[in-house]
């Protein structure tokens, strides 16, 4: 029995890997060189409004969830104190107790600032553990959980940098022989650019932005020799907004992202800054498997009078690299204090995906008077 949880427990390490490679998974999955890091659970969106834009996230408009997705953003929040809280059931066409949760709150330092504090916690439901001869032993609730703080900073009337930090807790196994949880530190840096232009009757936005999370030291479950990366994670996307009328409004999102730790079959016994910057040029396959590596979200978001509003999104990833696409649908309500968004994934009749279907909820609280984000001119 003892080289059974031994052997057992060497996979454990792997639990948030396999859960990831579940959600990656579609009956057509061709590729063999997905890139895998601990705790997948950090490159997933949390809130539903970015989850109905196909998960952009990184220069659409500041809310209270802006820190997940870029910092920066904060810079530009324009409610004095927000909170939101959102919830996924997830994957549940196959695991019915799996559920990821994050709760955010924003507060304004002056105009030109504001501070962020979240919560996001990963429950991967209970695993019945057995003996070698399938009499159950013991009962276990893997889970894993970050707490971030965010502070983003204008530096013009239409440019702003933000950091975030974070720590991590993963606990995949229930303590057997030598494991134990793994911990982890990891900072962001991100930076936001948005600027309001007038062509023609028609007003319009322009934003920019650019953020890599999850900077962090190498997490560990069992002993000091192995351990695995974090998704060090690079994304860089626009966001173009038009006022159709002055009830009106749509716009266009595009992120694209790109983990920044080494591929399938390149060397793992490095430190992080060299394998962020290596993570460039060391696929097998070169600079085409380099561009493979790179996934795509896709968002269109309207807004009537700023009330209602509804959403269309496009998740891409390589075939060779994950194989996830999926669209995804999204609504939302807005009064002065309150919000409500949900989205959903869209089943696709050709592919079956452990991720059809999945929900998300987000509740918005807003408890602060409205401002302006102005900068003075001297």
């Amino acid at each position: 029995m003892n080289k059974f949880f031994k052997t057992l427990l060497a996979a454990f390490p792997v639990v948030s890997l396999f859960i990831a490679n579940l959600s990656q998974a579609q009956t057509s999955f061709t590729g063999s060189n997905v890139v895998t890091t601990a705790v997948p659970v950090l490159t997933i969106a949390p809130d539903a409004r970015s989850a109905g834009m196909g998960d952009a996230g990184v220069a659409i408009s500041p809310d209270v969830n802006a820190a997940f997705y870029n910092p920066a953003k904060l810079g530009f929040i324009t409610t004095d104190f927000s909170a939101g809280a959102s919830y996924s059931p997830w994957l549940r066409n196959i695991i019915n107790d799996m559920s990821i949760s994050y709760v955010s709150a924003v507060k304004k330092v002056n105009e030109r600032a504001a501070f962020s504090a979240s919560l996001l916690y990963f429950d991967l439901g209970d695993i019945q553990f057995t003996d070698e001869q399938g009499n159950p032993v013991q009962q276990f609730n893997p889970k894993e959980y970050t707490v971030s703080l965010g502070y983003g900073q204008q530096l013009s009337e239409n440019l702003s940098l933000g950091v975030g930090a974070r720590f991590i807790h993963s606990n995949l196994s229930a303590g057997i022989n030598d494991s134990r949880p793994g911990n982890s530190a990891a900072a962001d840096i991100g930076i936001y650019y948005t600027k309001d232009l007038t062509l023609g009757a028609r007003n319009y936005n322009l934003s920019l932005g650019g953020n890599i999370s999850n900077i962090g030291a190498k997490i560990a479950y069992t002993n000091a020799d192995r351990k695995d990366f974090l998704p060090t994670n690079l994304k860089l996307g626009t966001a173009f907004t038009m006022e159709l009328d002055p009830f009106n409004t749509l716009t266009l999102a595009v992120d694209a992202n790109k983990l920044l730790v080494p591929s399938q079959g390149a060397n793992f016994n490095q430190s992080v800054p060299s394998a962020i910057f290596s993570s460039f040029g060391d696929a097998p396959g070169g600079f085409s498997e380099e561009m493979q590596e790179v996934v795509l979200n896709t968002g269109l978001e309207y807004w009537y009078n700023q009330l209602f509003a509804a959403r269309l999104g496009y998740f891409y990833e390589s075939p060779d690299k994950g194989d996830r696409h999926y669209l995804s649908l999204g609504l939302g309500v807005r009064t002065q204090k309150f919000g409500l968004d949900a989205a959903y994934l869209v089943p696709n009749r050709d592919r079956t995906s452990p991720l059809s279907s999945t929900i998300r909820f987000t509740l918005h609280l807003n408890l602060g008077a409205e401002e302006e984000t102005t900068v003075p001119t001297e």
